[in-house]
């Protein structure tokens, strides 16, 4: 999709995008699933990360698989979550995973089998913890109030830059960003890879 056209409907600029990694939800997709995957892909994310942890492994695998073969086709990068075993399967050489479980598959060793092994952050003590089992990336938050932490106080950007400042390896932002609000150029200049969008992401 060209710029003319996205501005055209109202969409961020592809710059923009192309910083943006988009954490799918399909309880929140304002249209059919696949096919609201298949509109964020035509955008061209950073990456999207396939985020429905509330499936078992089987059904996760299964619908994963259907975002892999869209992500593929736009040539956007795709991250399993939660279950390394079904992205191994996949051929995906990317995870992320909530520190408890990277914690328990280090010690299987499974972990060496992918490039890149991310994990969520909410302190320094966790970011310290997660370079130290081995995280090639960080996802930092929450930065900004967002409605999927309701009444829990931000983060906010200096302890965004607290984390950037530690980390030898990227940093993403997350938590209540949203594009056309600064937001983005805030998190850019705090020393942030980019950032995280669930809820925007599902509903563009």
């Amino acid at each position: 999709m060209c710029r003319k056209e996205m501005a055209k409907r109202g969409l961020p600029d592809e710059d923009v995008l192309s910083r943006v990694a988009v954490v799918t939800n399909r309880h929140l997709a304002a249209r059919p699933y696949l096919e609201q995957i298949r509109r964020v892909c035509q955008l061209h994310p950073a990456a999207v990360i396939v985020r429905e942890k509330d499936l078992e492994e089987e059904d996760y695998a299964r619908l994963a698989g259907q975002v892999l073969a869209i992500c593929r086709e736009y040539q956007v990068p795709c991250v399993y979550h939660t279950y390394p075993e079904a992205a191994l399967c996949a051929g995906v050489d990317a995870i992320h995973l909530p520190l408890a479980l990277m914690k328990r598959y280090r010690e299987t060793g499974i972990l060496k089998e992918f490039i890149h092994v991310g994990t969520s952050v909410h302190s320094v003590r966790e970011a310290e913890e997660a370079l130290r089992l081995g995280a090639t990336c960080l996802t930092a938050g929450h930065i900004y109030l967002t409605d999927c932490k309701k009444g829990l106080p931000p983060r906010g950007t200096a302890f965004l830059q607290e984390i950037c400042a530690l980390a030898d390896v990227p940093v993403w932002a997350i938590g209540g960003i949203h594009m056309g609000t600064g937001q983005m150029k805030e998190i850019l200049s705090c020393g942030a890879a980019g950032g995280c969008i669930m809820s925007e992401m599902m509903r563009i």
